[in-house]
């Protein structure tokens, strides 16, 4: 019949649409095998390379001279504990380190050789800060070491010093010269009590030529190793480490104890790694260098 006559261009058409959206799937499975070839199910590379890393700090660290040594060779040892900080150490007399700070030197720890110097920057000292300077991050002030005054003198002791009390005695009769720190360095203030104790006036002696200064205890202790005087007051620490012969030690009735504060300060720009350098300052590593010097802990 002619009503079921099919039209041959139709039937080609149809094919012809059916093929295409055969071949348009076969496409896009083939697009979809490949990626997941490429792919293997796992996460793109530059996530799974992402691991955090810790920001690089720079610390300032201003320490009494009398600590060259030991600071050193600690700074070295952090290396491993904390690779990314880097310790930049100044060191120098107690009382300039203070007034680097107070002036705006960049200071993350200070160090002191005594607590004087330290009060002067501690707006919570009364005494000593009469300027009410506030440079001590609050909380952070610790007393870390302790060390010993000694009375050092050049080889063979030409003089054949034996004490303090010695030392007093040819002072008065005008034949030894003694050499000490600067009224305005820590070892210094330690030996004006030690002349005080034996009622020594400190500028008649100088006016007679028996006391020459050194504005920190790493020169003292260089003019003694020189002989460039007979004898010099030093800290136990620095005599070690120079080598120098020690023929006394200081009481504490004599210039009382010789201790080492430590602090944050309050301008620093890292905070938190100072104060974690501070406490490994405080920790069996750290302690072992000190102590090999002489230093022990404070009390």
């Amino acid at each position: 019949m002619q009503g079921s006559k099919q039209v041959p261009g139709l039937i080609i058409k149809n094919r012809s649409d059916s093929m295409k959206k055969i071949l348009e799937m076969l496409a896009v499975g083939f697009v979809a095998l490949a990626i997941a070839g490429c792919g293997g199910g796992e996460k793109p590379a530059a996530k799974s390379a992402e691991k955090p890393t810790e920001k690089k700090v720079t610390l300032h660290v201003y320490s009494a001279a009398s600590m060259t040594e030991t600071m050193k060779k600690i700074t070295e040892d952090y290396k491993k504990v904390a690779p990314n900080v880097e310790i930049v150490n100044n060191f120098d007399s107690s009382g300039t380190l203070k007034t680097q700070i107070q002036n705006g030197a960049e200071c993350d720890i200070f160090i002191s050789a005594a607590p004087k110097q330290m009060n002067q920057l501690d707006v919570q000292n009364t005494t000593d800060n009469k300027n009410k300077l506030d440079f001590v991050l609050e909380g952070t002030r610790i007393n870390l070491l302790e060390n010993k005054v000694v009375l050092a003198v050049p080889a063979k002791n030409p003089k054949g010093i034996k004490s303090f009390a010695d030392l007093a005695k040819m002072l008065q009769a005008g034949t030894v010269r003694l050499i000490m720190g600067n009224s305005d360095v820590p070892v210094g203030q330690y030996t004006q009590k030690i002349l005080s104790f034996y009622k020594l006036d400190e500028k008649e002696l100088a006016n007679k030529g028996l006391i020459s200064y050194g504005s920190n205890v790493k020169e003292v202790t260089t003019q003694v190793k020189e002989a460039s005087g007979d004898c010099g007051v030093v800290y136990g620490t620095d005599a070690y480490s120079a080598k120098l012969q020690t023929v006394g030690s200081a009481t504490k009735e004599m210039c009382g104890q010789v201790i080492y504060p430590a602090a944050v300060m309050k301008k620093s720009k890292n905070q938190e790694a100072a104060k974690a350098f501070l406490k490994y300052l405080q920790g069996p590593e750290a302690t072992k260098v000190f102590e090999s010097v002489g230093f022990n802990k404070a009390k």
